[in-house]
């Protein structure tokens, strides 16, 4: 069985991955071993002219640079000139050794029991992870079969043959992650294993250490923590919250927006599960009668996550929200935001203006900070100062000074903005106008030279205008500093593995006012059934939705004349602006969520506006 099969693992091949490999199983039994000292009858060169049409003059380029004392191999020196891809030169190496290549492992029917002795980062350093066994072997994949003394270490832990298969770097670390995280993933076990509230020490969880390494030694409130950090981590939940009630403590993850049940914890534990918590995020664990807000970082599955931790008391006892980070993913780009490609562009030219005010609205969670650093990202330039004051500090971004609100010692958004302005900024960034003073403060820096980003909450563009006049703001003070508003939505990606394709109904049309667009060719598609990429739901992920309000001068007169947010919003749709259900209804049409989420998402925005 070679490479040139191109082969697959498929659902038919997972028993024999699964079942014990005996004589009679003829597609794992006699999966070669590993052999060195075998006569090839090609060099990886030859195969790789053959099978990824490289040229003799780059073979021999790449020969020329390996010969020169670079200390590299060959493989590598091809890759790094774009002449093969990385998946194409293992599928050579894998044709030159006789060993399988597979695409895919099967990681949801890896026996967690194969990994228990083998510590995670031994598998993560060499990439490769036991997959199967029988009596007398342990199927290991691989990524680079040439590096045999982590196979030698492994042949010594299993004490047993190792059997090698291939496949690629990706793939292995994703299948390790799944594997560890479902050897580790001992939950309920845990929570029978707490017969005292004790939680033993002030123990802190080491920034760098993985909590996919916890150890059974330690304790189990310790390891019920960490393990819903890591759980939560690997369904891409956004918030765990832990909730107390009369007769038990539910605990929920909140996934792409929604709030799912995931487990009930005894309320004889909920006083050692809080304290845990507060003892990592370093808090006061004595103080149980007011609110206290935290910070934890910690690594997960090779990530590292910020964790910002809220606690509050109620009447059942302190109610925990966590919201998890991905620091590791970093900041996205303006263009990966989704913007509409007009909307792009005319929000691009607000933020590169010399003055004045631009607004991020949308309730919490909508995305408001992530646009807000993405448009930070696409205005830093050497030639300015940019100066933020934030709530906390989500990102820190090169050559831009960040300040983060202090309440206790008396650093607020608005004595933040003063110091700010002594700094000589060319660009202010205030995470969020919450207050009079500070809104006050905003619109004297965007009339004195400086531009000002800043978020706030309302539904949508318009509503903006009546916030800032609630906050005290005068109408004229309004219309003379700020340059435009976007309001922001985040709605729900369909799972494009299990989504169903089909024919809208009239009614369907006439909601998404598209009863005149020519529908030829276009494919509509809803939520299905669920699979496992989507964990069941027909969705998978998040994007944006927007609405770009340009403050013009018709606009500004009628702001200063104080009317009613409906009638500048109709103002601004006669102008051309698409509103929030435009938009989403514009991303059911390109296939990529669904009409029920996109209406349920934009119900607050009126019908008239369609």
């Amino acid at each position: 069985m070679s490479v040139g099969d191109n082969e697959e693992l498929k659902v038919a091949d997972i028993p024999d991955v699964i079942e014990p490999m005996v004589g009679d199983n003829p597609k794992w039994a006699n999966l070669p071993s590993l052999n060195f000292h075998k006569q090839q009858r090609k060099t990886l060169g030859d195969i790789l002219i053959e099978r990824a049409n490289i040229t003799q003059d780059q073979l021999k380029l790449a020969l020329e640079i390996q010969s020169n004392g670079v200390d590299q191999r060959l493989g590598q020196i091809l890759i790094e000139k774009n002449f093969v891809t990385e998946e194409q030169l293992l599928r050579a190496l894998a044709f030159q050794l006789d060993l399988p290549y597979y695409d895919k492992l099967p990681i949801n029917d890896i026996d967690p029991t194969l990994v228990e002795h083998i510590p995670i980062q031994f598998c993560r350093d060499n990439k490769l992870l036991p997959v199967a066994r029988d009596d007398f072997n342990v199927t290991v994949a691989v990524s680079d079969p040439l590096n045999i003394f982590p196979l030698d270490d492994l042949r010594l832990i299993l004490s047993t043959n190792i059997i090698v298969i291939m496949s690629s770097p990706t793939v292995i670390e994703q299948s390790i992650n799944r594997v560890f995280e479902r050897s580790n993933d001992a939950s309920q076990k845990v929570i029978d294993e707490l017969n005292v509230p004790e939680i033993g020490g002030e123990e802190d969880l080491e920034e760098t250490k993985d909590l996919l390494e916890s150890s059974d030694d330690e304790k189990p409130i310790i390891r019920l923590v960490n393990g819903l950090l890591a759980r939560a981590v690997k369904e891409k939940a956004s918030d765990i919250h832990i909730e107390p009630y009369e007769h038990e403590i539910v605990v929920r993850f909140r996934i792409d927006g929604g709030l799912q049940d995931k487990m009930q914890i005894p309320k004889r534990h909920g006083g050692s599960l809080s304290s845990r918590i507060k003892i990592i995020g370093k808090l006061n664990i004595a103080e149980k009668r007011l609110p206290q807000d935290g910070r934890i970082p910690i690594r997960v599955a090779g990530k590292d996550i910020d964790v910002r931790l809220s606690v509050l008391p109620t009447s059942w006892g302190e109610r925990i929200v966590m919201r998890l980070l991905d620091k590791s993913s970093g900041v996205k780009d303006l263009e990966q935001m989704g913007l509409d490609p007009q909307v792009y562009k005319k929000y691009q030219s607000l933020v590169e203006s010399k003055h004045g005010i631009v607004l991020v609205t949308g309730p919490t969670g909508s995305g408001k900070s992530t646009l807000l650093y993405a448009s930070l990202i696409a205005i830093n330039s050497p030639d300015v100062n940019i100066l933020t004051i934030e709530d906390p500090v989500e990102y820190q971004l090169a050559g831009v000074g960040q300040i983060e609100v202090k309440e206790k010692i008396g650093l607020t958004f608005a004595a933040g903005l003063r110091s700010i302005l002594r700094q000589d900024p060319n660009i202010v960034m205030i995470g969020e106008i919450r207050d009079s003073e500070t809104a006050h403060i905003a619109i004297q820096a965007s009339l004195t030279g400086h531009l000002v980003l800043s978020t706030i909450h309302t539904n949508d563009t318009a509503s903006t205008v009546t916030r800032l006049v609630d906050m005290g703001l005068q109408p004229f003070q309004i219309a003379s500093a700020l340059l435009g508003v976007i309001a922001t939505r985040l709605v729900r990606k369909l799972c494009t593995n299990c989504r169903e394709a089909y024919t809208p109904a009239d009614a369907e049309i006439k909601l998404m006012g598209i009863e005149n667009v020519n529908l030829e060719g276009k494919k509509f598609y809803r939520a299905g059934s669920g699979c496992d990429v989507c964990l069941g739901k027909g969705y998978a992920g998040r994007m944006g939705i927007h609405e770009l309000m340009i403050f013009d001068d018709e606009i500004r007169e009628t702001i200063i004349r104080n009317v009613d947010a409906t009638i500048i919003k109709k103002l601004g749709v006669e102008k051309g602006m698409k509103t929030l259900r435009d938009s989403a209804i514009q991303k059911v049409i390109n296939g990529e969520t669904s009409l029920e989420e996109a209406l349920q998402t934009t119900q607050a925005d009126d019908i008239d506006f369609l």
